[in-house]
């Protein structure tokens, strides 16, 4: 074998789910030193999924790992589910050590410091929460033109949208997305994404994707019922998006459009139309009428074990 080969242990996890083939997949590489960024976004695009994730030692001591995140064609500063899918990883590895019934740790990102709670049973990872960056509430569509704009993107009337008489507005909890309230829950499973036409509104409004969503679910327990589109960073849909949720959340609470209490949890379902179907927990603190904290969190499985060489 060339001596200039390096092989990688990796692992794969589907995160936001208890079920195989459910939930958003993340590849994790849990000791990527020595890798430069070329390297780096090679891999993500040979995996090819939504985000990969390479775990380097961390450069703040406070942290217990470091994160970089790559989609297929770019690294990208923040992200939920890669996130809670590597500390998934982590943790079942015995890389992370744990105490029942919670495990608190620091993550270093791009953009931070941000804690993680590992909620354990008997050495066993039952869930991952991460908290967010603050909520910020950004740029408002309200003209009619854009709206029109958003509708025709999506492939749906005008009037789905404005009919739920709630903004459109784009929110971030680390990336920002732009929120599209939906009235019925048959507009947003019959959406039909125009990538060029989203990659475009993304542009003008600074965003990096739709969130589109509508308080009609299909399974009971849910709060709303959600579809992710984000291919200005080469993601048409995405099956469970944590960093989208808590912007989700955030605009939920701050818009009144679930029942608001110092501690709202909120159930997000995602992923059903392209069979991946999730489910999402989000947590939101407020006091006099401020959010002062977003948690994000959920279950994974791992699916697999793996080796690259290269």
């Amino acid at each position: 074998m060339d001596s200039g080969r390096r092989s990688l242990k990796f692992y794969q996890a589907d995160v936001f789910t208890t079920q195989p083939f459910g939930g958003n997949p993340v590849a994790v590489f849990p000791d990527a030193k020595g890798l430069s960024d070329d390297q780096l976004q090679q891999i993500a695009r040979e995996m090819n999924l939504s985000e990969t994730v390479f775990v380097f030692p961390p450069l703040d001591p406070a942290a217990v790992v470091r994160l970089r995140i790559f989609t297929p064609t770019q690294e990208i500063p923040f992200a939920g589910h890669p996130v809670v899918g590597t500390m998934f990883v982590l943790t079942s590895l015995g890389l992370i050590a744990t105490s029942d019934p919670v495990t608190r740790v620091v993550q270093e990102c791009n953009i931070g410091l941000f804690p993680v709670d590992l909620h354990v049973r008997d050495g066993r990872v039952l869930r991952v929460v991460m908290t967010q960056p603050a909520p910020q509430f950004l740029e408002t569509v309200d003209d009619t033109e854009d709206l029109y704009k958003v509708a025709n993107a999506l492939g749906i009337a005008k009037h789905t949208i404005a009919d739920t008489k709630w903004p459109l507005v784009v929110v971030s909890t680390g990336l920002p997305v732009l929120m599209v309230p939906v009235r019925t829950l048959t507009a947003v499973r019959s959406i039909r994404p125009d990538s060029s036409a989203i990659i475009e509104l993304c542009r003008q409004f600074g965003a990096n994707g739709l969130m589109v969503f509508t308080t009609m679910t299909v399974e009971p327990f849910a709060t709303v019922h959600a579809r992710m589109f984000a291919p200005s960073i080469g993601i048409m849909e995405d099956p469970a998006t944590g960093s989208a949720a808590g912007a989700l959340g955030s605009y939920l609470v701050q818009h009144g459009v679930v029942d608001v209490g110092p501690m709202t949890e909120i159930t997000i379902e995602q992923g059903y139309e392209i069979e991946r179907p999730s489910r999402i927990l989000v947590q939101v603190e407020s006091d006099d009428d401020m959010i002062q904290t977003v948690k994000v969190g959920g279950q994974c499985v791992m699916v697999v074990e793996g080796t690259l060489n290269f």
